[in-house]
């Protein structure tokens, strides 16, 4: 089924009326049922939730507002539920909390809280997805009393036991002796075992065993497992470093960039989904763009690059999140640092959606320009500059984008090229970060004031200042709006995130551009932290992708780091084509 078009339940709990607070008027319900979530004040939600109370007796007129918090108040737990559902569907509600009388004695109340469907596998937990099968159309949508909501399982997708199919195998021992003798008996399980029950063989081996410090990892298929786990090389781990999560930008996109992963993982998917849906009606064109032998818009457009590229990198990150990673810094690079605000809770998802869509469309309207990678200081390419070509961005020593109009930027190029320097056209067709996009910031920034801004949650390193982020940068709209003629400073910020910490830096995103940068710097070189990349550093197959996802998996587990086998494992036993009439259902508990 399609996620998009359904609605789940992320939390369920009863709200009791011991205390007396809760009576059986719909009055009576907000305060108690917001302190029951653990939300004393309605601002801390989401700027797009709504309160929807079905099936209270009316206490003279019913509330409208609570505190800010918007409530509909309807006659029935169904058509609270239908208008939950409808709502959410149309996207003027982001999280829905539905509250129907249980128990009409007690006064006990249930209390559903509903996401849409993709949105809500993406970010997890979920508990059930909405059956609403046996509702009349609306508004008309009687509810059997006994049931305040009728849930089912989610299922979505089907297995795989493709032995061919790369998958990833851990092991680990309390000491070296350990894990030799771990490894020798899982080479002998590979060597006598059929290749058809390979891909069923638990991620960790042996299963249920404790994890040591000696750890080693394989990615294979089942006729090279053996080789391969003799291969592998055992790491004794300590304290694992922290791991660091980079978002690439414009620039680093190809055509089907991390294809292989669509269909294939489903939180992966699930995220992808989420972001086109929100996108509209442009959202099936962007997808057929990404996907289709013959786009119509090319990768390079903005019209395709900036929304593919915030889609795949944040639904890289939501993946590796569910595998337990729980970053201990975030940055990102350009369009990248979009995604890394969503993911530290400065923005929704909708409303980054919505901040994208913006940018997307005021740089259109901007004339075509481009953007140059020049192997030399910001200092020394100065004198080459005029009109509206800048330096875009700082990315590393002797790496330096500049970006401006067509024109001016060519003679730039013709110039320094002339004296020696090596300069690379980077894929854009719009001048970012220079001072031609003015207009389009100026455009954006006026949407973005009516946007709810939230500080970090997570440690988050600004490209626009090179510092970690404060709360003055991320409640201010035009912070946001100036990322489009602003320069980069990646690599000041990767100096201060690197200062603060030992970390194992994790790219998430296509062609490691960003890890290329990482490691030149002096940490990285001289091994107290580390860089790895998720997808591969070009355009391959499939089962590239999803081979270069695993290895990057590998690595963060023998950094000493214990990662959700179950979510791995989805990697190589799930697809989105559910298996004839044997397809199994995957629970909302696998998902969660």
């Amino acid at each position: 089924m399609s996620l998009t078009a359904h609605t789940a339940v992320t939390r369920r709990l009863t709200v009791e009326a011991g205390s007396g607070r809760l009576r059986r008027t719909a009055a009576d319900v907000p305060g108690p049922l917001l302190e029951s979530l653990g939300h004393h004040r309605p601002d801390r939600l989401p700027a797009r939730t709504v309160l929807y109370v079905g099936g209270f007796e009316p206490s003279g007129t019913p509330p409208q507002d609570h505190r800010g918090l918007p409530v509909r108040t309807l006659a029935t737990p169904g058509q609270a539920l239908r208008l939950a559902h409808r709502e959410l569907q149309e996207k003027t509600t982001d999280l829905a909390l539905l509250a129907t009388l249980d128990d009409p004695i007690t006064g006990t109340v249930t209390v559903q809280v509903l996401r849409r469907a993709a949105e809500a596998v993406a970010e997890g937990p979920v508990v059930g997805v909405l059956d609403l099968a046996g509702l009349g159309p609306w508004p008309s949508s009687p509810l059997d009393p006994e049931h305040s909501v009728v849930l089912r399982p989610l299922r979505h997708g089907g297995p795989v036991s493709d032995p061919d199919r790369h998958r990833l195998l851990v092991w680990s021992g309390r000491d070296e002796p350990g894990e030799r003798q771990v490894r020798q008996e899982l080479r002998t399980l590979l060597e006598d075992m059929q290749p058809q029950g390979f891909p069923a063989l638990p991620t960790a081996v042996p299963y249920g065993r404790a994890f040591g410090p000696v750890r080693a990892a394989a990615v294979t298929t089942a006729r090279q497992a053996p080789a391969a786990v003799e291969a592998a090389r055992a790491t004794t781990t300590g304290r694992p470093r922290p791991v660091a999560l980079l978002f690439p930008g414009q620039g680093s996109q190809h055509s089907a960039m991390a294809a292989g992963l669509y269909g294939h993982e489903p939180v992966f998917t699930a995220a992808v989904d989420a972001v086109l849906d929100l996108f509209g009606d442009e959202g099936p064109a962007v997808r057929a763009d990404w996907l289709g032998d013959r786009p119509v818009i090319p990768i390079d457009d903005v019209r395709r690059a900036q929304p593919l590229l915030f889609a795949v990198d944040y639904a890289l990150g939501r993946m590796v999140l569910s595998w337990g990673v729980r970053p201990a810094a975030l940055l990102g690079h350009s369009a990248g640092e979009l995604v890394a605000a969503t993911l530290a809770g400065v923005v929704s998802l909708p409303d980054a959606v919505a901040m994208m869509r913006e940018r997307v469309r005021h740089a259109v309207k901007i004339p075509a320009g481009g953007m140059l990678a020049v192997a030399a200081s910001e200092s020394a390419l100065r004198p080459y500059l005029f009109g509206d070509v800048a330096v875009a961005a700082v990315n590393a020593n002797q790496q330096t984008m500049l970006a401006g109009p067509t024109g001016p930027l060519a003679e730039v190029a013709a110039a320094l090229r002339a004296d020696g320097h090596t300069v690379v056209a980077v894929p854009a067709t719009s001048p970012f970060h220079c001072p031609a996009m003015a207009p389009a910031s100026d455009a954006v920034e006026i949407a973005y004031r009516g946007l709810r801004f939230s500080e970090p949650e997570l440690p988050f390193y600004s490209g626009y200042t090179g510092e970690l982020m404060g709360p003055e940068e991320a409640l201010s709209p035009r912070y946001w709006a100036r990322q489009l003629t602003d320069t980069v400073w990646f690599a000041p910020a990767l100096e201060q995130l690197l200062a603060a910490d030992d970390v194992l830096l994790v790219e998430a995103g296509p062609r490691q551009t960003l890890t290329a940068f990482a490691r030149r710097h002096r940490a990285v070189r001289l091994g107290s932290s580390a860089a790895v990349a998720l997808l591969p550093a070009k355009p391959g197959t499939p089962e590239d992708d999803r081979r270069s996802v695993l290895g990057a998996a590998a690595r963060i587990w023998t950094e000493g780091h214990d990662l959700d086998q179950q979510a791995l494992s989805r990697l190589w036993t799930w697809t989105a084509e559910p298996a004839a009439e044997s397809a199994r259902a995957l629970t909302p508990a696998a998902l969660s």
